[in-house]
């Protein structure tokens, strides 16, 4: 009979203990620790995210509770004073880190299927999600004069919609600022919305071989230089090659940029987009802007299903620490969901995974047939001795 251990342990299988102990070297996250190693409390706080606990002392008691479980996991329960030290001190960049490695692990694991559009060019979208906090509990999260709050930068590939990278900043920061420190291989397709509207990242962009598909601003000034043809029966209304006018505006983006205008019949308006690329249809490029609104079920099914909206730990590192390990846990359920068999919603696979955590099965079997009885393992009787 194969034994199993626990369905956390076989997930934490995912990050190697010498490749996590090689990322604790590189950000010296162990400086000056005494008894509590970096893996144990990244096991917390993962345990925090599947396990959905609601503060300190919960995940404390809940890992507690299974300390006879807690053997294949390679950690001893922490108390709730000790977890809350190494959340405000030790570095949050170990658990960037961590979710990079992972990231690059799904990705070469995971084989996509049928991908929507035809063209082999990378689609990323981007966009950021602010997060409201108590301005006199996290008084370092400027955002307004009497509220506080912190913004989520992120990149999601749509090659299984799995989050790429993300930025942590305050909630006064501006998309755009953070939008320029994002650097894209040539070919890449990023889709944004007006937010993102800056013309001297639009020329960076093209000159780097990077397309755009973005909603244009109802004041650009711009001059039509040329007409496409507009496919028929499709919505498009105009399909126009333009250059941009206003103050700077040819210095910053010395390039011609296509304007699409395509009606939405649904909420009978005319949608205006912004693009650099050349060659894809128009129907394409409408239909690219369109499946942005992943990245906006992205931030709902991570706020839904995660512990993101509050928090265990008030300083700025604890807040960072929490956030990297919920996208961290998000990629694990992304990954779960496409490599297995059964048509998982997310919200289901993370109901039924969080009540069997601590399970002794094969984590694939689960995977594949969740509701299936276990098999019983086999019991050889015991020989009889015919004593006289």
């Amino acid at each position: 009979m194969n034994r199993f251990s626990s369905i956390f342990s076989q997930l934490l299988q995912l990050f190697p203990r010498v490749e996590f102990q090689h990322l604790v070297m590189i950000t010296q996250a162990e400086r000056h620790a005494k008894g509590f190693p970096c893996w144990s409390q990244f096991v917390s706080m993962l345990f925090c995210q599947l396990g959905r606990a609601h503060s300190l002392r919960e995940i404390s008691g809940g890992l507690r509770s299974c300390e006879g479980k807690l053997k294949h996991l390679g950690i001893t329960a922490p108390s709730h004073s000790t977890l809350a030290y190494a959340n405000e001190h030790r570095p949050w960049e170990l658990y960037q880190q961590v979710f990079v490695k992972l990231f690059n692990r799904c990705r070469g694991q995971v084989k996509i299927g049928k991908k929507k559009f035809r063209f082999k060019n990378r689609l990323i979208s981007m966009d950021s999600s602010t997060i409201d906090l108590c301005l006199e509990m996290f008084d370092w999260a400027k955002f307004r004069r009497t509220k506080g709050a912190i913004k989520l930068h992120l990149l999601l590939d749509h090659d299984g919609y799995l989050p790429s990278f993300a930025i942590i900043t305050e909630g006064n920061v501006s998309d755009i600022k953070v939008a320029r420190q994002f650097h894209f291989d040539p070919g890449t397709i990023v889709v944004d919305d007006r937010g993102y509207n800056d013309y001297a990242l639009f020329g960076r962009w093209t000159a780097e071989g990077v397309y755009l598909v973005t909603r244009m601003k109802d004041n650009a000034l711009y001059e039509v230089v040329g007409d496409k043809e507009v496919p028929k029966n499709r919505n498009i209304l105009k399909d126009e090659m333009i250059e941009l006018r206003g103050p700077k505006a040819i210095e910053k983006c010395p390039y011609p940029l296509r304007r699409i205008e395509v009606y939405d019949p649904e909420a009978e308006e005319v949608l205006v987009f912004l693009t650099n690329n050349l060659k894809l249809g128009a129907t394409t490029i409408a239909a690219i802007y369109k499946e942005r609104w992943q990245i906006e079920i992205f931030f709902k099914a991570l706020k839904q299903n995660l512990k993101i909206k509050t928090f265990v730990g008030t300083s700025a590192n604890a807040v960072k620490i929490q956030i990297w390990t919920a996208l961290v846990a998000m990629l694990i359920l992304r990954f779960l969901q496409l490599r297995s068999q059964f048509d998982w919603s997310l919200s289901n696979l993370v109901a039924l995974l969080r009540m069997n955590l601590f399970t002794h099965r094969d984590l694939w079997a689960w995977l594949n047939k969740p509701f299936e009885i276990p098999p019983v393992p086999y019991e050889p009787e015991q020989l009889e001795f015919c004593l006289r």
